[in-house]
C-alpha cells in the first residue's frame, strides 16, 4: 500500500521527489571546500595549546599563558585575516563581569567576535562559534596545565579557518565568527554572545556550534573518520504553554527552527563532501550535558551542536597522566587534523549556502482540516526569486517531496490531505540557493512568534 501511495503521490501535477528535485549544484560551494587547509588548523591548535592552560579563572595579564594571552592571540589572528580581504572584518570584545557556582570571584568573561557584515541584508546573520576555555578533572582547577585541544581547541580552529575562507568572499547576510570564553563555567560566552546579538538587533538564522570535534578515535580504540553529529532540539526552549498545548496536538516535535538547520546541514553534507556524513542526533546536546547554543536557543535562536561522531572520555577534562598504561588528558596527539578539516569543510559550506540564501519564508500558515487539499501561506521574504513547498510522511526523517511555488506566496496542494502529512516552505534566489525549509506556526518559526514565556531550563 505505501508503494501504491508514493506512486499516487508522484503521479500528481509538479509533483517531484527530493532526490530528483534539488537545487543546482553551487560551485562557489565546491570552491570553499576546497580552500580548507588542514595545517592551518594544526598551527592554530598548537599555539593555543602552547598557552598552558585557558581556564575561565586563569592568568589574564601574561602574554604567555593563561585565558587573557589565548583571547589576544585570537583577536591578532582576525585582525591579520581582516587586513588580506581590506579590512572586511570587525573586531567586537562583548564583556560580562560574572560570579557565580563555578565563578566564586567576580571575573571577566571576554568573546572574540569578527564580524563580516552582508552586502544585501546585513542585520540577518549566520553564526560559527567554538570556546576557547579549557579544564581538568576538577573544575575549578585553574593552575594546572589544561590543554584544551580538542575540548575546544578543535572547535576554535574551525572557527578561524572558516574566517579565512569565506572573508575572501561577499555574501548577502553578515557572517559572524564566534570565540568564546567560559563554557566550562557554565556556558558564559554563550549567554554573553545570546544577550549582544539582541542589543545589536540581530536576525539570526542560524548558530553552528563547534564543540569537540577534532577526534577521531572513539573510546573503544575504533576510529571511524566518516561521520559527525548534529544535535538539534525538537521543540523550542523558547515555546509558551499554549504554543506547547498546540503543537502536541497537531505536531511539531521534530520540526523546530533548529531540527530543519540540522536537516540543511545534512543535506549539505550529502552533497559537496567526500565520505562525510551527519548523523542527525534528535537532543539538544549529549545526554545530560550542554553547549554554548543552550544559550542561543534560551535567546530564541535557532542553533545546533557539532560534535565528531566517536568521543573519547579518556582525553576530556582529564588532569594529564598515565595510570596502567592508560594516557589521560587532552593533548594535540588526540587531534586528527584530516577528520578536523572535514568537519571546518561542512561548516564553511553550510554558512556559504545559508548567506548566499534568502531568509527563511515568514509568517508561515497551513489549513485543510476537513478538506482533501492543503493550503500553505507565508509572507514574502526580500531576495526570494521563488518558493517550494514540501511535504514529508509523519514518520520520516528528511523532506521527501516538493512542489515549485514560483513567486506565489500560497500554495494548494490538491488531493494531498493535510491529516497524512507535514508541511514546510523554503525560499530559492535566483541564482539557485535555497534556504532551510520551515514548518508551519510557532513550531517551526526561525524567528519567535509571540511572547516567549517563561522556558524551562536546560541542563548545563
Amino acid at each position: 500500500m505505501r508503494l501504491i501511495a508514493l506512486a499516487a503521490l508522484l503521479a500528481l501535477p509538479g509533483v517531484t521527489h527530493a532526490q530528483t528535485s534539488a537545487s543546482a549544484e553551487q560551485p562557489l560551494l565546491h570552491e570553499v571546500v576546497s580552500q580548507v587547509q588542514a595545517g592551518r588548523m594544526h598551527a592554530d591548535i598548537t599555539a593555543l595549546v602552547g598557552f598552558g592552560t585557558r581556564h575561565t579563572l586563569s592568568e589574564t595579564q601574561s602574554e604567555t599563558r593563561g585565558i587573557g594571552a589565548a583571547r589576544r592571540w585570537t583577536e591578532r589572528e582576525f585582525r591579520r585575516i581582516g587586513a588580506e580581504c581590506g579590512d572586511c572584518l570587525e573586531i567586537a570584545l562583548p564583556a560580562d563581569t560574572v560570579t557565580g557556582p563555578r565563578v566564586p570571584t567576580p571575573t571577566e568573561v571576554v568573546d572574540v567576535l569578527a564580524i563580516q557584515r552582508g552586502t544585501g541584508d546585513p542585520n540577518r546573520v549566520i553564526v560559527i562559534s567554538g570556546h576557547i576555555d579549557s579544564r581538568v578533572t576538577d573544575v575549578m582547577n585553574f593552575t594546572a596545565d589544561a590543554p584544551g585541544a580538542n575540548d575546544d581547541a578543535s572547535g576554535v580552529a574551525a572557527v578561524l579557518e572558516a574566517a579565512r575562507v569565506l572573508s575572501k568572499h561577499r555574501f548577502d547576510a553578515t557572517l559572524v565568527y564566534a570565540v568564546l570564553s567560559g563554557e566550562e563555567q557554565g556556558l558564559l560566552g554563550g549567554k554573553i554572545l545570546a544577550d549582544y546579538a539582541k542589543t545589536q538587533g540581530w536576525v539570526v538564522e542560524a548558530n553552528l556550534n563547534n564543540d569537540i570535534v577534532g577526534n577521531s578515535e572513539g573510546q573503544s580504540g575504533v576510529r571511524d573518520t566518516t561521520r559527525v553529529r548534529v544535535f538539534s532540539e525538537g521543540t523550542k526552549t523558547v515555546e509558551t504553554a499554549l504554543q506547547a498545548d498546540r503543537r502536541r496536538y497537531n505536531g511539531g516535535e521534530v520540526d523546530s527552527s533548529s531540527r530543519n538547520l540540522a536537516r540543511f546541514v545534512d543535506g549539505i553534507a550529502d552533497r559537496y563532501l567526500a565520505n562525510f556524513d551527519v548523523d542527525m542526533i534528535y537532543r539538544t546536546d549529549r545526554f545530560g550535558r550542554g553547549g554554548d547554543q543552550v544559550e542561543m536557543l534560551r535567546a530564541g535562536f535557532p542553533a545546533v551542536r557539532i560534535s565528531e561522531g566517536a568521543e573519547n572520555y579518556d582525553r576530556q577534562h582529564q588532569d594529564l597522566r598515565t595510570e596502567n598504561g592508560v594516557e589521560y588528558g587532552d593533548t594535540i596527539e588526540g587531534v586528527d587534523f584530516d577528520y578536523l578539516a572535514q568537519v571546518a569543510r561542512l561548516n564553511i559550506a553550510t554558512m556559504a549556502a545559508l548567506a548566499n540564501a534568502p531568509m527563511v519564508p515568514a509568517d508561515v500558515t497551513i489549513e485543510g482540516a476537513v478538506k482533501p487539499d492543503t493550503t500553505l501561506r507565508w509572507s514574502a521574504v526580500p531576495g526570494a526569486a521563488g518558493y517550494r513547498v514540501w511535504w514529508r510522511s509523519t514518520t520520516a526523517p528528511q523532506w521527501t517531496f516538493n512542489r515549485n511555488a514560483g513567486t506565489a506566496t500560497s500554495l494548494v496542494l490538491t488531493g494531498i490531505p493535510i491529516d497524512d502529512y507535514f508541511f514546510g516552505v523554503s525560499a530559492i534566489s535566483d541564482d539557485g540557493y535555497e534556504s532551510p525549509v520551515v514548518y508551519p506556526g510557532a513550531a517551526g518559526a526561525f524567528v519567535s512568534v509571540g511572547d516567549p514565556g517563561p522556558a524551562a531550563t536546560p541542563a548545563r
